[in-house]
């Protein structure tokens, strides 16, 4: 468990009760810390560590003492976006085609053979990639939006209060530069460590063509980078995202966030991952099936 240190806004209510100088001023201390600091500073921040299944737990917990919250959000913020990102309206297909070749160009070039798979990576890839700086402007808005509605849906749970809109935007529009300040720093974290999987992935089977290895371990040695990448970039996502929530309810943004967040996940990166692993396949799954229906209404 960690406590953070400080004098919270309730320490500081507290001790001025027990004084016996409660005024009006007093009552308005709470809401005053919220609007400047964050929607956690009102409150003494604990840290319990739990496991997958408590955290599934928790969550289906929250979603059930603040259902009409959490799907207002959905359907006003998440449910938009879903659906202009799973549809793919916004990627040029010709920018996507010129994009792939060019990938699949460079595997060819350092050695990699065009299997299918290859091929398939190329295009997902992307895909992934015109998608992603095409629908940009809706994630810094909308999506960001959305997350710091959720954080503060489950901080009212916490305090035992009411979630207010009214409150929310008030609150959301004093700490909304730290909030993009830190979300243009996962961004960089994420294309950066993207942009370090392709130059390694370059350079290794550049290197093994060059000294004669056969096309089959070049393939071999492909999925092994791959591999160690998945896990070490789903690691980045984790930290990224735990950066997003603590630059809601905590005082620090940018790369202050992103090491508070680290901080934070030490000796609990296996549970992260667990959790990652299982929303990852669920989201793959789901859009699966929406490509497969729009496949079905095309045909």
């Amino acid at each position: 468990m960690e406590v953070s240190s400080g004098n919270s806004p309730r320490i500081k209510l507290a001790r001025a009760k027990s004084e016996g100088s409660e005024g009006p001023h007093l009552q308005n201390l709470d809401v005053e810390s919220s609007i400047n600091g964050g929607f956690g500073q009102s409150q003494i921040h604990q840290y319990h560590y739990m496991n997958a299944l408590e955290i599934l737990r928790e969550t289906v917990r929250i979603l059930r003492y603040n259902l009409s919250s959490f799907m207002l959000i959905a359907a006003l913020l998440i449910c938009p976006v879903s659906a202009i990102t799973l549809s793919n309206v916004l990627v040029d297909l010709s920018m996507l085609k010129r994009l792939t070749i060019r990938l699949m160009l460079v595997a060819k070039s350092s050695g990699l053979p065009l299997r299918p798979f290859v091929k398939h990576s190329c295009q997902k890839f992307s895909e992934m990639a015109i998608s992603s700086a095409m629908s940009f402007p809706l994630f810094v808005t909308v999506s960001l939006l959305s997350k710091a509605a959720v954080i503060y849906s489950v901080d009212c749970t916490y305090s035992k209060k009411r979630a207010d809109s009214s409150m929310f935007f008030v609150i959301a529009s004093k700490i909304w530069r730290r909030i993009v300040v830190t979300y243009l720093w996962t961004c960089m974290v994420s294309v950066g460590c993207l942009t370090l999987f392709v130059v390694l992935l370059v350079a290794i089977c550049s290197v093994l063509s060059i000294i004669r290895v056969s096309e089959n371990l070049i393939v071999y040695a492909a999925l092994l980078e791959g591999l160690v990448f998945s896990v070490a970039f789903a690691n980045a996502i984790i930290i990224c995202n735990i950066a997003i929530v603590i630059c809601v309810l905590e005082d620090v943004s940018g790369p202050q966030a992103l090491f508070r967040s680290s901080a934070l996940i030490k000796g609990q990166t296996h549970v992260g991952l667990l959790i990652f692993l299982g929303s990852t396949i669920g989201m793959a799954f789901i859009q699966g099936l929406f490509e497969h229906r729009v496949k079905l209404q095309i045909t």
